[in-house]
C-alpha cells in the first residue's frame, strides 16, 4: 500500500508520518518510508531539493521549477519507491508528485491545462492508495518552522520558495484543499492546527491498517473530525486579550514554543507571568520575543535568561531596547558568547560605545556590523576586510559575499555599489537585500527586476518610502505578497488604505499589524474591530490586534 502525506511547510506532516511508520512497525507491518527522518533514501533526489531550494537559483522560472520539482519525483520513484512497494506491507512518502503541481497552479500561477499531463507523465501510472493532508492555518505553521529555528539553530540559507513572502503559503494550502476535494475517494484531510500529535497518528495508523483490510473508502470515515479552534465572541481588544491568554495556557503543557512565540511583543502583567513560566522550558523563544518590550520586567527577564539564550537577547538589544542604560553592558558581557548577534544589535550605530564592541568583534562580525553606516570610519575597516580576503574579485563563495552585502546594507555610495554589483551573482538575495532604504535610480531598478520572484525581500527594502516607484512595486506585489504590509507600517494616506481595505479579509493580521500608530485612532479602532469580527480564529490576528491597538505599534503595558 502506497500512502503519501502532503501539506504546506510546517504542517508537521515529516513528523506525522515518521510517527506513523513506527506505529505501522510496532504492528507487526513491514514499513518503508522513502523520506525517513525527513532525508530522501535517494541522494540524487535529495540532491535535486538542494538545487531547488537554494536562493542562488533567484533566476530558475516556473516551468523549470515544475519540471526539477517532477524529476526528482521521477528519481525517488524508480530508485526507491517501486521497489519498496515489491517488498513492504505500506511505503510511506513525505510529498508526492503533488507537491509540484500544487506549487506550479496555486503557488506560481501556471495553467492546470500545462500542468496536468506534465505531472501525469511522471507519475507513470503510480498513485497513492491514500493521500494524507495535514492542514493547518498557515500563520501557526509559520510560528512551528520558526521555534523550531530557535530551539535548534541552523546555519541553512533562506529557501528560494520562501522569498515570495508568506502567502505563497496561504495559496498552497488552498491547493492542497482543491486536490483533496477532487479525489474524495483518495484523500484525507487532518487537520493539525489544534490537534494533539500523538492522537492523530495513532489515528492514521488505525486508518491505514483498516484501509489494507477494507479499502481506503471504509476506513476513512472512521477519522474523527477535527476539533473546531476557539474564536472570538466580538470583535473587541478586550476579548481578543482574553482569547489570546486562554489560546497560550491551551498551548503551553504540549506546545510550549508555539504559546511562547505568540507572547513576542505583547506587554502587561498577564502575559509577563507567562513568559515568566514558559522561560524555563523554552529560553530562546522567550528571549526572542522580547525584543521590542522595553519595560522593567522584560529587562529583567533579559539579564534572567542572557546566560540560557544569549543569541536571542543580544538581537533584541536592537531598537528600541538599544537605548536602555543596561543595554551596552549586556551588550559587553555577551560579546565574548555571542560575537555574530552583538554586530546584528550594533547596524546603523556610529558611536563610541558601538566601536569599542566592534573592536572586540571577530573581522567578519565587525565587518557584518557596519549595515547603515558610511563613514569613513567604517569604509576603512570594509577595506580592510576586503583586503583579508584577497578583494572583491576573489570572493566566489556565498558566505563571503553576504557578508560583503551586509556591510554595505543600506548605504548607498558608489563604493557599495561596487561591492553590490560585483558579488550580485554569487549571492543575488543578500545584494538585493543590501538596497534596504536606498532610493536612487540603481535600486529601483534592481528591485523592479526582482520584483516577481523575491517580492518578499523587495517589500522589506523599500521601507515606508512614498515615492510613485514604490507604490508601483506594491501595486504589482499586493496580490501575492503579505509582506507588501510590511511596508504600510503607519502610513496614513488614501492609497495605503484603500490597500487595507481591500486586502482585510484575506490577510487581517498583517493589514492591522500595518497599521502601527494609527491604530489608536478612529479610523484604525474601527478597522480592527472589523478585522476581528470578520476572522474570529486568527491567533496571530489578536496579537498584532494587542500590540498595536492601544498606544499604536509599541509593545506596551496594559
Amino acid at each position: 500500500m502506497f500512502v503519501v502525506f502532503e501539506g504546506i511547510d510546517g504542517g508537521g506532516k515529516t513528523t506525522l508520518s515518521n510517527m506513523v511508520a513506527t506505529l505501522l512497525r510496532q504492528r507487526g507491518l513491514v514499513v518503508e518510508h522513502v523520506r525517513e527522518g525527513g532525508k530522501f533514501a535517494s541522494n540524487v533526489t535529495q540532491a535535486m531539493r538542494e538545487l531547488g531550494r537554494d536562493a542562488r537559483n533567484l533566476a530558475m522560472t516556473p516551468r523549470a521549477e515544475l519540471l526539477l520539482y517532477l524529476t526528482r519525483e521521477v528519481q525517488l520513484a524508480e530508485e526507491a519507491t517501486r521497489p519498496a512497494l515489491e517488498r513492504a506491507d505500506v511505503v510511506i512518502a513525505d510529498r508526492y508528485v503533488y507537491t509540484a503541481e500544487t506549487l506550479a497552479v496555486h503557488g506560481r500561477g501556471m495553467s492546470p491545462l500545462v500542468v496536468a499531463p506534465l505531472v501525469a507523465g511522471a507519475a507513470n501510472g503510480l498513485l497513492p492508495e491514500l493521500a494524507v493532508l495535514v492542514d493547518v492555518d498557515p500563520q501557526v505553521a509559520r510560528a512551528r518552522r520558526r521555534v523550531s529555528k530557535l530551539i535548534t539553530p541552523d546555519d541553512k540559507a533562506p529557501s528560494r520558495k520562501g522569498l515570495a513572502g508568506t502567502a505563497l503559503q496561504h495559496r498552497l494550502r488552498e491547493g492542497y484543499l482543491a486536490l483533496a476535494a477532487r479525489e474524495p475517494e483518495r484523500w484525507i484531510v487532518v487537520d493539525n492546527t489544534e490537534a494533539d500529535l500523538h492522537a492523530m497518528a495513532n489515528a492514521l495508523a488505525d486508518v491505514i491498517t483498516q484501509a489494507r483490510r477494507d479499502g481506503v473508502v471504509t476506513a476513512r470515515t472512521a477519522m474523527a473530525h477535527p476539533a473546531q479552534p476557539p474564536a472570538l465572541d466580538g470583535g473587541d481588544l478586550a476579548r481578543a486579550r482574553s482569547a489570546l491568554l486562554a489560546w497560550v495556557d491551551r498551548r503551553s503543557p504540549r506546545e510550549p514554543g508555539l504559546a511562547a512565540y505568540f507572547l513576542d511583543g505583547v506587554a502587561g502583567p498577564e502575559f509577563d507571568a507567562r513568559r515568566r513560566a514558559l522561560a524555563p522550558r523554552v529560553p530562546s523563544v522567550v528571549a526572542a520575543g522580547l525584543r521590542w518590550l522595553d519595560d522593567p520586567e522584560s529587562w529583567h527577564l533579559r539579564r534572567a535568561l542572557a546566560a540560557q539564550a544569549p543569541d536571542q537577547i543580544a538581537r533584541s538589544l536592537a531598537s528600541p531596547a538599544r537605548a536602555h542604560p543596561d543595554a551596552h553592558g549586556l551588550l559587553c558581557a555577551l560579546v565574548g558568547i555571542t560575537p555574530r548577534e552583538v554586530a546584528t544589535a550594533l547596524w546603523g550605530r556610529d558611536d563610541e560605545p558601538a566601536w569599542e564592541l566592534r573592536a572586540q568583534l571577530p573581522a567578519d562580525q565587525a565587518a557584518r556590523s557596519l549595515g547603515a553606516v558610511a563613514s569613513e570610519r567604517a569604509w576603512a575597516v570594509r577595506e580592510r576586510w576586503l583586503v583579508s580576503r584577497g578583494g572583491l574579485a576573489a570572493i566566489d563563495d556565498v558566505a563571503s559575499a553576504t557578508i560583503a552585502c551586509e556591510a554595505v546594507e543600506a548605504v548607498g555610495d558608489d563604493r557599495a555599489w561596487e561591492v553590490r554589483k560585483a558579488l550580485r551573482e554569487v549571492a543575488p538575495v543578500a545584494a538585493l537585500d543590501s538596497t534596504y532604504l536606498l532610493v536612487d535610480d540603481r535600486s529601483w531598478k534592481w528591485r523592479e527586476r526582482s520584483i516577481e520572484r523575491a517580492a518578499k525581500i523587495v517589500m522589506r527594502t523599500i521601507g515606508q518610502h512614498l515615492e510613485p516607484r514604490a507604490w508601483a512595486l506594491r501595486e504589482r506585489a499586493i496580490a501575492h505578497c503579505e509582506e507588501t504590509f510590511d511596508s504600510l507600517i503607519g502610513v496614513d494616506t488614501e492609497a495605503a488604505w484603500r490597500m487595507r481595505e481591500a486586502a482585510l479579509a484575506r490577510w487581517p493580521s498583517s493589514v492591522v499589524k500595518s497599521l502601527g500608530p494609527l491604530a489608536t485612532n478612529e479610523r484604525g479602532q474601527a478597522m480592527i474591530c472589523a478585522a476581528l469580527t470578520r476572522s474570529p480564529h486568527d491567533v496571530a490576528l489578536w496579537r498584532h490586534a494587542l500590540i498595536v491597538g492601544t498606544k499604536g505599534g509599541g509593545a506596551v503595558r496594559w
